[in-house]
């Protein structure tokens, strides 16, 4: 349908300019207007004709350009060029040039592979906005003349050699490990300090928990034997500490004999068994007051 309207149309001397196109009218084949979007009376019989349409809507053009970096890496930067024609140099833009797409394409690749071989590999990734602001420019100023506007211009990738990637990522990997590495030791020195001072803070207090102890049983003792003696005539100071350490020795014996992890104590027998236990029993827990008094 629409070739037969056409046709029909432009018979009748009438022709369409469809939205976001602007058409280029010509008289025996030179220029004459720019039709906007619309209806027009075309009498062809005088040599008016529109000779085509140009679109302004706003296009993209993909720009994958192989150059090479400072450090001698090659690289593929991939540029996203936006562009459209202007409305009011829409007859230059028509005229002057025939393929705007290759035109950008050759500018982007000379403004690339003038930029990026001035960087190193890591400040060409950090630098993209600086190369795409450098491309646009030079676009701009260039495409201006031909009646085309550069709206928007990107660096979307810089894609290095498979084998540098490799590379790059074995060593990012490096360096996450010995980082890993030296965090895992730092922890494990902190725990090593810690342990150790809590079991020097653990010694400590169970020292201070015996020579308490120890001090408790001798002040015991000397009450139990001082009561003793007073209440019992005829009986010594010596008499009760025997009969006390002994007491308290079998209890302990008993305690020893009742617990489960023990096996076997062997007991001196005889009769003057008894009198040899409660001999070194009272020297030992002398030896002890005189050194908790110390």
């Amino acid at each position: 349908m629409g070739k037969p309207v056409a046709a029909i149309g432009r018979f009748f001397c009438f022709v369409q300019v469809n939205q976001s196109t602007v058409g280029i009218k010509e008289k025996f084949g030179k220029f004459e207007e720019v039709l906007n979007p619309g209806c027009h009376f075309m009498p062809w019989i005088i040599g008016n004709r529109v000779t085509g349409q140009l679109t302004l809507r706003l296009r993209q053009l993909d720009v994958r350009c192989e150059t090479k970096t400072k450090d001698n890496v090659f690289v593929t930067v991939v540029a996203s060029i936006q562009y459209r024609a202007m409305e009011d140099k829409a007859s230059d833009a028509y005229y002057k040039l025939s393929n705007p797409k290759a035109q950008i394409q050759s500018y982007v690749f000379d403004v690339i592979r003038a930029s990026v071989p001035k960087l190193e590999l890591d400040d060409a990734f950090e630098q993209k906005n600086e190369i795409a602001k450098a491309v646009e420019e030079e676009l701009e100023k260039a495409m201006f003349a031909y009646g085309y506007e550069i709206v928007q211009t990107l660096i979307v990738d810089i894609e290095p050699d498979e084998k540098v990637k490799r590379a790059m990522n074995e060593i990012n990997a490096a360096a996450r490990l010995r980082v890993a590495a030296n965090e895992k030791a730092e922890a494990e020195k902190i725990i090593q300090i810690k342990r150790a001072e809590g079991e020097a803070e653990a010694k400590y207090l169970s020292g201070l928990g015996i020579a308490r102890q120890r001090q408790a049983i001798v002040d015991g003792l000397r009450d139990s034997v001082l009561g003793f003696s007073g209440n019992v005539p005829g009986t010594s100071a010596k008499d009760v500490m025997d009969l006390v350490l002994l007491t308290q020795y079998f209890d302990t014996m008993k305690e020893i004999g009742a617990a489960s992890k023990s096996s076997a104590v062997f007991l001196p027998h005889g009769p003057g068994a008894v009198a040899d236990i409660a001999s070194q029993i009272r020297d030992g827990f002398l030896q002890a007051s005189t050194h908790q008094t110390n």
